[in-house]
């Protein structure tokens, strides 16, 4: 009998497989981010199957046709629930980029711990080499990135830190040549992203 973690490997392989989902920048079968991020969240909760399972099924709702109760019927209401924390919530169309993400950033505010650590190992796993691919999306990525994990206070210190020098990092060498982006760049468009003022 399959063990949960292994079952979910092979359903999240499947679902990103059935979209030909590929990673952005080198066109690699999806899995290996799943996959990524599973290994950051087995170094830190390595008996945690249920978290393992929704580390491996965390961007089924998203990015394929597989629904919340798709997971709750295969891997039960635990691994559903933190599916879902790590779900974007559906926003309306007329909404820009920044009103999404501050929605998506309050949404992973609530998550719980162990979907926060989660969070955390994508953060890592998409942050890596971002700046060598896409230096131009980097600079909005990584601020937003700055803005959510200044957010997130329940995951694991370890991956935490770890994202937070990823990110901080690169927002260093986006400031420096060949970028040069200014640090009133970063100031003026993280105010974009602040709850309107009653």
């Amino acid at each position: 009998m399959l063990s949960l973690e292994e079952h979910a490997r092979r359903f999240a392989t499947r679902a990103h497989a059935a979209q030909d989902q590929r990673r952005k920048y080198t066109n690699d079968p999806y899995i290996i981010h799943p996959a990524a991020v599973v290994e950051q969240v087995r170094l830190v909760l390595p008996e945690d199957e249920p978290a393992l399972a929704a580390a491996w099924l965390h961007d089924t709702v998203e990015d394929t046709d597989t629904t919340l109760a798709d997971i709750e019927s295969h891997f039960g209401p635990e691994v559903a629930r933190l599916v879902e924390m790590l779900t974007n919530p559906p926003t309306p169309e007329e909404m820009n980029r920044a009103q999404r993400k501050r929605l998506h950033f309050q949404h992973t505010a609530h998550a719980c711990s162990r979907a926060q650590t989660i969070k955390l190992a994508d953060i890592i796993d998409n942050t890596r080499e971002l700046l060598h691919f896409d230096p131009d999306f980097a600079r909005v990525y990584l601020l937003e990135k700055r803005l959510q994990l200044d957010s997130m206070t329940l995951g694991d210190a370890r991956l935490r830190q770890q994202a937070q020098q990823l990110v901080e990092q690169g927002i260093t060498q986006l400031m420096r040549p060949p970028y040069n982006v200014p640090a009133a760049w970063f100031d003026k468009r993280a105010t974009h992203y602040l709850a309107p003022q009653a």
